[in-house]
């Protein structure tokens, strides 16, 4: 089989688009076709191997209602110690690499999920097909995509399932990395991303991929460096000193600082994370172009995408089998963890609904009705404007007890422990991920009528506690990103009562006695609102090395001190 490259060379540019893109042009009814032949396929793997019998129980479907009907929904802890220890003779197919992500305190340090040589190929040729739709015009065009793309390396190395598939591209074509993989895998995350801009300066940039954060915060770090570099070296490097010279015009020009967009025309960004559509605007400000937004995941590669109008993504339907639980049905679920929810599939769901994603990976992967944890609702049944007869999507939301930052999760168990640690008397807490520039955990917290902490030393003592906790998740915090995106804790002192108000209000509604608080982690914006009415926020924004410094000033304390009461 030929690969995009070489079709690309050849001219055959319908071919190369069917390919990569064809998917685009099914109807509702040949996408479900396709999913129900591949899980076909992967029924029979799953009845022949040992993990596959575990997780289905013995039931030996042979049909895909046999299937939705007999074998359970399942989280990762259905899959320890297989997967955790990587046991590959109890997989359902042969692994070529295994790609890792955030793990849960308490169950497993991180998730590790095997990939086959079929399940890499296939997400290799939709990895091309991103590219392409980042730089489209329209339905079939490829004249846009270079034959030996630049790339800045911003992404998380190898095993991380991102730099899994910055590998997984050099299969449909050759790519340059700035700076190249073998050099980035050996450098801090903050390194690479300066040496990949500076090498930018000579070499020029075609393409972005990663974190919508983490393009924002590069550009940001750019922008500010710039001007730092030295003169010999521009002197010694004219393809630099001729960019920069013809950036800095433009931007004098424009009246403001230097921005990427002044030296590079980028053919294509594409991003993922939670809050790409925040970032969306930044980033065309910063690079001069929207960002293709594209849902992605460790535990089911690209699982869908936008398009060339830039607005809701579209499924792919070739990687994993997917299945819908309705809003409703997950909340009968919270309800009682014995219920099992029911699924839709694809040509089942409605437009407006939200649904919880649950996902079985094709080509001999190990995950079986998984639910991921992510919720995403259902825009439209079609793109009307584009001609694209398939549901479209956004991401709505976690469904579950984790506050995903892209780069680290942290569990409601992790932010709890942090809470209890600091020997805050409170009554309860609530926390969500707040939408900026950075990484920031808000909590909320309702302090017992006794307690007179300050809540500066409330903040810097729950970000301390989170530091000292085991696992990927502090190290991230403390290294990985730890010079690139600052991880912020913001507190708000609910006022006395309002646990026990929420309470009362959801009792004269007539909720039952599960739903009489409100979750600890990612609580809806009614219930937060209720919890927040007639309060006055105070808001403590805490940097690393300011809650560092007030951390060991807390430590030093007397303890009759305020600051000596949280450092317990």
């Amino acid at each position: 089989m030929a690969t995009a490259v070489e079709l690309l060379r050849q001219g055959k540019s319908e071919e190369l688009w069917k390919m990569c893109l064809g998917f685009l042009g099914l109807s509702t009814g040949e996408f479900m076709a396709i999913q129900k032949r591949l899980l076909l396929e992967q029924i029979d793997l799953l009845n022949n191997c040992v993990l596959g019998r575990k997780i289905i129980r013995g039931a030996k479907p042979r049909t895909v209602e046999e299937f939705r009907q007999r074998v359970p929904l399942t989280t990762y802890a259905d899959y320890c110690p297989e997967l955790t220890e990587k046991k590959e003779d109890t997989l359902p197919a042969k692994v070529t690499q295994w790609v890792r992500t955030s793990g849960k305190s308490g169950e497993y340090s991180c998730k590790w999920v095997p990939m086959t040589a079929e399940y890499s190929h296939e997400l290799s040729i939709i990895m091309y097909g991103l590219g392409n739709l980042s730089n489209c015009k329209g339905l079939g065009d490829t004249s846009q995509l270079p034959q030996h793309p630049k790339l800045v390396y911003t992404v998380a190395p190898r095993p991380y399932m991102s730099g899994a598939m910055a590998h997984m591209l050099e299969e449909q074509t050759p790519v340059e990395y700035l700076p190249s993989m073998e050099e980035a895998e050996g450098l801090p995350f903050e390194d690479r991303v300066k040496l990949g801009f500076k090498q930018a300066l000579s070499k020029g940039i075609d393409y972005f991929f990663g974190l919508s954060l983490v393009l924002v915060a590069a550009a940001d770090k750019f922008s500010g460096s710039s001007n730092k570099i030295h003169i010999r070296y521009l002197f010694s490097n004219p393809k630099i000193l001729f960019r920069l010279a013809k950036g800095l015009i433009k931007s004098k020009l424009a009246g403001r600082p230097m921005l990427p967009k002044d030296l590079w025309s980028v053919k294509g960004i594409i991003s993922s994370g939670l809050d790409s559509g925040v970032y969306r605007d930044r980033i065309k400000e910063l690079w001069g172009r929207y960002p293709l937004d594209v849902y992605a995941a460790t535990e089911g590669g690209i699982i869908a995408t936008q398009t060339w109008d830039y607005d809701g993504m579209t499924f792919v339907p070739n990687l994993n089998f997917l299945e819908f639980v309705p809003e409703d049905e997950n909340l009968k679920w919270q309800m009682d963890h014995s219920y099992r929810p029911k699924t839709l599939l694809l040509d089942q769901v409605k437009a407006g609904e939200n649904y919880e994603l649950v996902l079985t990976n094709f080509h001999g992967g190990a995950l079986v009705r998984y639910r991921i944890g992510d919720m995403v609702r259902i825009t439209s049944l079609r793109n009307d404007k584009l001609g694209i007869e398939l549901p479209q999507m956004v991401f709505e939301g976690r469904a579950d007890d984790i506050v995903d930052f892209g780069v680290t999760r942290l569990t409601e168990k992790v932010i709890w422990q942090a809470i209890e640690s600091t020997g805050i008397p409170y009554v309860d807490w609530v926390a969500q991920k707040e939408v900026k520039d950075d990484m920031t955990l808000h909590i909320f917290v309702e302090l017992k009528d006794d307690c007179k902490a300050d809540a500066a030393d409330v903040a810097g003592a729950i970000y301390q506690k989170i530091l000292e906790s085991e696992g990927d998740i502090a190290y991230t915090i403390r290294h990985d990103f730890a010079n690139f995106i600052e991880f912020k804790i913001e507190t708000t002192f609910l006022p006395k009562g309002s646990f026990a108000g929420y309470t009362a209000q959801r009792q004269a509604e007539g909720a039952d006695l599960a739903h009489l608080k409100p979750p600890h982690i990612n609580p809806s914006n009614k219930a937060l609102s209720q919890l927040l009415s007639e309060t006055e926020e105070i808001i403590v924004v805490k940097a690393k090395a300011e809650t560092e410094a007030k951390a060991e000033t807390a430590v030093e304390a007397e303890d009759g001190t305020e600051a000596g009461k949280l450092a317990v």
